[in-house]
């Protein structure tokens, strides 16, 4: 049985006083809960969240991380940092890395790996843009992310993963897959994990939905037999909408 997992992206937002305002309104109302909840602040405000996070059922993660564990890689945050900061997931390969970052197939593997070494769990970001949904290259894309990502991962470290599908055209946009358009993506990206390692295996490993989930939608999104849960991004910035898809989990 997966249980449900909604984290919130913070990206590029919430200075310290106010990602402590959003953590102090937040951890009220998802404390019930039925979900695993989880929020990833911007690397300046890791450590005053993680500290408010103590002893509630929020659990931390980051936004991004260095493949290496240490060295001359000026700009950099190890996974290392990241599990002293007391962070339980990183987010690798989200389309804006992807988009900006130059950030490649290869080398969301490369930071899959050293994350795990560190005993932190990737949430592994997939999708396609619209330019390659509208020629009908969607599978095609997520394939070639998917078999990137978890080349020379064993099914054991495969367990330590989330995979999030975003389609590009709906992040930030407004736009959002319909409940159908995420299920049959969800559901292919499970057939091919079957494929890389077992079918008890691709059972238990949790794809989230990322793409404008607000909580007029959360339900029905997460309503389907292969969605489970959600990688937030704007909606994770106001306690009450990213509480209101938190508690519309199953």
């Amino acid at each position: 049985m997966r249980i449900a997992f909604i984290a919130g992206n913070w990206k590029l937002n919430k200075t310290r006083p106010e990602a402590r305002a959003l953590v102090e309104a937040l951890k009220p109302l998802v404390a019930n809960a039925k979900a695993e909840v989880a929020v990833c602040p911007p690397f300046t405000a890791l450590e005053t969240v993680g500290a408010l996070l103590t002893g509630s059922n929020i659990r931390l993660g980051a936004q991004n991380c260095c493949h290496e564990p240490s060295g001359a890689f000026t700009g950099e945050v190890s996974p290392p940092m990241l599990k002293d900061l007391g962070c339980d997931y990183c987010i690798v390969g989200h389309s804006e890395r992807r988009q900006y970052f130059g950030e490649t197939d290869e080398g969301v593997n490369k930071k899959a790996k050293a994350l795990l070494a560190a005993g932190i769990k990737p949430i592994l970001c997939v999708g396609e843009t619209l330019a390659q949904r509208e020629a009908n290259e969607t599978e095609k894309v997520v394939e070639r992310q998917v078999c990137g990502a978890y080349a020379g991962l064993s099914a054991a470290d495969a367990l330590q993963t989330v995979v999030a599908y975003e389609p590009v055209w709906a992040i930030g946009t407004g736009r959002n897959a319909t409940p159908q358009q995420a299920q049959d993506a969800h559901k292919f990206i499970r057939g091919l994990l079957a494929k890389l390692y077992d079918q008890a295996t691709a059972g238990a490993v949790r794809i989230q939905y990322g793409g404008s989930m607000k909580p007029s939608n959360a339900a029905e999104l997460l309503s389907q037999p292969d969605v489970d849960g959600g990688l937030i991004g704007g909606a994770s910035l106001k306690a009450e909408d990213f509480a209101g898809i938190v508690n519309a989990a199953p």
